[in-house]
């Protein structure tokens, strides 16, 4: 049972349900901003993120933590590992497999770029709202502090790219968490790629549309 951490295929599927786990957060995380833009009242998204300030948080929120650190260090341990088993090869130029996406062969590079997307939010919202619950500070209101971060134009644009980054890396990520828990036949291989696109990018788009709902609330855009 040990080796499941030393073989690749080990790695790989504990990279696998680790990022499922994160895309399962990200989804909760995306229908809980959608209330900032279909609530007006503030009422639903306030709720929300008082429940958020609840002691069981203190549990859900390392346990969450965990997931990311274990997704990118074996994303960076299986990256290393290719890289060591190419040799000179890596450098020698190839023909591609038809699977072999842009996303496929860029995904440590998106990998990296959702990181600082992520250090980037935590920063402008964490850090802001749960942290100072954790310290006994006051916590940012946080359809002011939606509206104080995503009312920049720059900081947008930066959010956007992060969206977008985020896109190729789960495009890429979920159909491949289905084929290496082996769900990967002829049939459900196909089906996989379609249902992940879709679901990615329904994904991506709330959180797309929360941010410039913001930005033009800000700027008298929108009632």
């Amino acid at each position: 049972m040990a080796n499941i951490f030393k073989s690749s295929i080990g790695k790989k599927l504990i990279m696998s349900v680790s990022g499922i786990c994160l895309i399962l957060f990200l989804t909760f995380h995306m229908v809980m901003n959608l209330t900032y833009v279909f609530d007006p009242d503030e009422v639903v998204y306030k709720t929300i993120c008082e429940i958020l300030s609840m002691g069981w948080v203190n549990v859900v929120v390392p346990v969450l933590a965990a997931f990311f650190v274990i997704h990118i260090l074996y994303a960076f341990i299986l990256t290393l590992g290719n890289l060591k088993a190419r040799g000179e090869q890596r450098y020698a130029v190839s023909n591609k497999a038809k699977t072999d996406s842009w996303s496929a062969r860029n995904m440590f590079v998106l990998g990296l770029v959702v990181l600082c997307g992520i250090a980037l939010h935590l920063i402008n919202f964490w850090s802001k709202m749960q942290l100072q619950n954790w310290l006994g500070g006051v916590e940012a209101n946080p359809y002011q502090l939606m509206e104080a971060t995503f009312g920049k134009w720059w900081v947008l644009c930066i959010y956007i790219v992060w969206f977008a980054a985020l896109w190729f890396h789960l495009t890429h990520g979920f159909w491949s968490a289905m084929q290496t828990l082996g769900w990967n036949n002829q049939i459900w291989f196909k089906r996989w790629k379609w249902i992940g696109c879709i679901y990615v990018t329904l994904l991506i788009l709330g959180f797309v549309v929360v941010a410039i709902y913001a930005f033009c609330k800000v700027h008298g855009c929108c009632a």
